[in-house]
């Protein structure tokens, strides 16, 4: 899997200014073109420099810019202002500068709109992106753990996508609906029975349930729901993290994770998750660890 961190591409597309700098300065270094960029008010300003004017002719460059950041396509840009002036030392505040006197200080400036691409890639791009986010770890949602500040950036566009997305596999159920829908109901079996068997066994399976729930509560389980019970004892705990705030209820949480681990490892070797079972283990383990040390931290405020 590619290291998301340093894929300076998937940095630019996610809307990075610097990045979406890099990926220009590297294409256009055979020009001898450098460029600086800020975000401002819903716009690129995007600086272009050069030696010469002949390399800042504006045609050319502008056709170059626009094919760039179109293949970038960025999240949340879409009008960029191009500038153009003959390179000079570096300056922070370029911005500032050239608004105060545009007509002495460009050579020219030129706005775009970079295209929205195709309603088919970008839900493509959206669930591809989502596979490789779900890949990762799940961790527990406690208050000692990082918040991913811009996975809510642009709610709309990620609405749109869903829904997107949603549409298409309606239709692609009612497709196969229309094709094959009779063919599979001859495969589902008739219900015949009757009421009293079904009141028979709602009421067994209300009981079994029943005996797992006691099971849970007391810590221990069926060999063959170790693992079932040891995943709601997680869910336990990482809901508790989310509302904890005083170091007795950290150890409370803390031993709900030891517990999790414990019934976790008790899961045997025929079972089909079994190798699963080891890693969560360790991982429980873990995660209790790290509440005991938020207890410790809360007794010393």
């Amino acid at each position: 899997m590619v290291d998301r961190i340093n894929d300076i591409a998937w940095q630019a597309h996610q809307g990075s200014v610097a990045a979406i700098i890099q990926l220009l300065n590297e294409k256009l270094a055979d020009s001898g073109v450098r460029t600086r960029a800020i975000f401002a008010d819903g716009i690129l300003q995007l600086l272009c420099e050069a030696a010469t004017a002949e390399q800042l002719e504006q045609s050319t460059l502008v056709e170059q810019i626009q094919q760039i950041l179109n293949s970038i396509a960025p999240r949340n840009i879409r009008r960029v202002n191009i500038n153009s002036r003959i390179v000079r030392e570096q300056q922070l505040l370029w911005l500032d500068e050239i608004n105060r006197d545009r007509e002495n200080q460009l050579l020219w400036s030129q706005e775009i709109i970079l295209s929205k691409g195709n309603i088919i890639y970008q839900v493509t791009q959206y669930f591809t992106e989502a596979s490789i986010e779900s890949a990762k770890p799940i961790l527990p949602k406690t208050k000692f753990l990082l918040n991913n500040k811009d996975y809510y950036k642009n709610p709309v566009q990620q609405w749109l996508l869903v829904c997107a997305g949603l549409l298409s596999l309606i239709l692609f159920a009612w497709v196969v609906d229309s094709l094959f829908g009779n063919t599979l109901k001859s495969f589902i079996p008739v219900n015949i029975s009757s009421t009293e068997e079904e009141s028979e066994q709602t009421t067994t399976q209300v009981a079994n349930n029943s005996v797992k729930t006691n099971a849970v509560k007391s810590g221990e389980a069926a060999t063959d729901d170790y693992f079932a019970a040891a995943v709601r004892l997680a869910n336990q705990a990482s809901d508790a993290g989310k509302t904890a705030i005083n170091p007795a209820q950290w150890l409370e949480i803390a031993a709900r994770w030891q517990r999790a681990s414990d019934l976790m490892g008790k899961v045997p070797p025929s079972h089909s998750r079994y190798q699963e079972a080891l890693i969560r283990t360790k991982l429980y383990k873990e995660y209790s660890e790290t509440a005991q040390k938020e207890a410790e931290k809360r007794k010393s405020l």
